[in-house]
């Protein structure tokens, strides 16, 4: 998600809450930086403070609705009036949180936006014997639950999503992480493992030598042959 939040304590208070919620955000402390990384990045979802520096919340949401995305647009701010969230929902906002809040509020929020976003999308996705739920977040392989934290959920969402496609180790780190992860860490690696491990065998999850990560499909195409 993209956090637009122009006070940097409280900017990086919500993103580390939210990164032990498995939820990867982006900051941007003024306008012209949010419409910069929306131009370069594809978010889920938007957070936006609407008394931000240069161009102000409520022209970024304007942005954000014109570009035709369809990207949920939460609005986090002091404004509490009745005229001041009339007026957001009229920009395009799709929710209102105003200040203070607690940080579990704004998670749950977040939640229930993902799961009207994901209107279009399957709520379920089924590949090579794994069923992940990302709405439920649970995963089970061949009818077995498999308990996974919520970091290996958010690697595994992304390579299921991948749809036995080759996922790069920095692709990983970008998605399940946020840009503010260290690229040379060994983050990726380790969760992968673990991520493996919890599945457990056959190894479902391929390593790709230089390339990245796959789930492995090969059983699955070879039983439909």
């Amino acid at each position: 998600m993209l956090l637009v939040e122009d006070e940097p304590e409280m900017a990086g208070a919500i993103r580390d809450g939210l990164r032990l919620e498995a939820i990867a955000a982006d900051i941007a402390g003024d306008g012209d930086t949010a419409l910069e990384l929306l131009s370069i990045n594809a978010y889920d979802i938007a957070v936006l403070d609407r008394d931000i520096p240069g161009p102000s919340g409520d022209e970024v949401a304007k942005r954000i609705v014109a570009s035709g995305s369809g990207m949920p647009i939460l609005m986090l701010t002091a404004a509490d009036r009745l005229d001041d969230k009339a007026t957001g929902f009229e920009l395009g906002a799709d929710d209102y949180l105003t200040k203070p809040f607690a940080l579990q509020e704004l998670v749950l929020r977040l939640r229930a936006l993902d799961r009207r976003r994901g209107h279009n999308r399957p709520p379920v996705r089924e590949i090579a014997g794994l069923r992940v739920d990302p709405f439920r977040r649970e995963v089970y392989r061949d009818g077995r639950y498999v308990a996974l934290t919520r970091k290996q959920f958010a690697v595994l969402e992304v390579l299921v999503g991948a749809e036995g496609g080759v996922v790069s180790a920095e692709e990983l780190l970008e998605r399940a992480w946020d840009e503010n992860a260290d690229p040379f860490t060994n983050a990726v690696r380790i969760t992968v493992s673990a991520l493996r491990k919890r599945l457990g065998e056959p190894w479902i999850i391929a390593t790709v030598a230089g390339v990245g990560y796959r789930i492995d499909t090969a059983g699955e195409e070879g039983e439909r042959g």
